[in-house]
């Protein structure tokens, strides 16, 4: 039977994941609000279980909390062992709780009975969350892609990744196009808090030197809300952003979304009813229900235009570099766009754009 190791910090914890798996140890609801993205879950306590633990530790002591875990843990415990065991690679595991106290302990302490060595993260999850907040509030070199919506900024950041740029694709991570539409056929959104640590994973494999392409975003993309510190470092970094005629962007957009149902349309555009007017909902939801998804989306196109438009007066306009265009085509749209990030001198406090 192997001994436990001593509990290592957060930068050799994340090195050695990597290679060792990563078993999380806190309940399922505590996994699900957010994780090590690549983490198993295998809980010590479900969620009653802990609630119970947790008010016995609170009025009764240590020593009694420990006496009802067991308890309560004690019929399933053969099978958390059993998929350590499936899970472990060389006969290594990873292992965290909340704080790196009393249930990752426990649970190396079991692991090791099937001679899997156990390595414990020093203070935890709540350590890895505040490395992250750490590594996300560190200033980036990005260059912001914007435009208008259905400019086909996603493809053509897809485009760049595929050149060679380092490019984030914050909507991906996020699950959410980021408009009132911008959940259909989508996989449900992670919390805030998991989103953070997606992206600090991703950050993790860029090279600091190099500028990171990152599509513009508002604060929060559907229920998602990105880390205050990477979002103002955002907006202190130069945008791109592409100007394109609504004629030119419709054939996308139509193509995009007049495949889903009638009826998940009508409830997109009555969650911005108050701010479309009611002339305009009551004309876009008749167009849906007559099958004119072009005249629908024209409605609705209008008033992101306007709002999008608003939103960039609130950016350093020294910051901005604007790029015509009169083609959808990604790969001619992706030249333009490299092309005005040739002239970024990131030497100087303001952009230098072929001037």
């Amino acid at each position: 039977m192997t001994s436990l190791n001593k509990a290592i910090g957060i930068t050799t914890f994340l090195e050695l994941a990597g290679t060792i798996p990563v078993v999380d140890v806190r309940s399922p609801s505590e996994f699900a609000a957010g994780h090590i993205p690549g983490a198993y879950n295998i809980p010590l306590f479900d969620d009653d279980e802990r609630a119970v633990v947790g008010t016995k530790y609170k009025n009764e002591g240590r020593i009694r909390a420990i006496l009802a875990g067991l308890k309560l843990s004690g019929p399933a415990i053969s099978s958390k062992l059993e998929n350590a065991l499936k899970i472990a690679r060389e006969g290594r595991l990873l292992v965290h709780c909340w704080r790196g106290g009393m249930r990752s302990e426990a649970m190396a302490w079991l692991f090791s009975l099937g001679d899997i060595r156990t390595e414990l993260l020093e203070g935890g999850y709540k350590s890895y969350r505040h490395h992250v907040l750490e590594k996300l509030s560190s200033n980036r070199k990005m260059i912001i892609l914007g435009g208008l919506t259905g400019s086909g900024k996603t493809f053509i950041l897809r485009h760049l990744m595929g050149s060679g740029e380092q490019v984030i694709d914050l909507e991906g991570l996020a699950n959410h196009k980021g408009s009132a539409f911008g959940s259909l056929g989508q996989q449900p959104q992670p919390t805030s808090e998991h989103f953070g640590n997606m992206l600090f994973t991703e950050l993790k494999q860029t090279v600091p030197e190099r500028a990171l392409w990152i599509e513009d975003e508002s604060r929060n993309i559907g229920t998602v809300f990105m880390p205050e510190p990477f979002y103002l470092n955002m907006q202190d970094n130069p945008a791109i952003i592409l100007m394109m005629d609504i004629k030119t962007r419709l054939p996308r957009l139509l193509e995009e979304y007049s495949s889903y149902p009638p009826g998940e349309l009508e409830a997109s555009v009555m969650r911005i009813s108050k701010r479309l007017g009611g002339d305009n909902t009551r004309d876009a939801v008749q167009a849906i229900r007559s099958n004119d998804f072009s005249k629908a989306i024209e409605i609705t196109l209008n008033y992101y235009d306007k709002a999008y438009l608003f939103g960039l007066k609130k950016k350093k306009e020294k910051n901005i570099i604007y790029v015509t265009t009169d083609t959808a085509d990604v790969m001619t749209n992706a030249l333009k766009i490299l092309d005005a990030a040739s002239g970024i001198d990131w030497h100087q406090d303001c952009l230098v754009n072929g001037e």
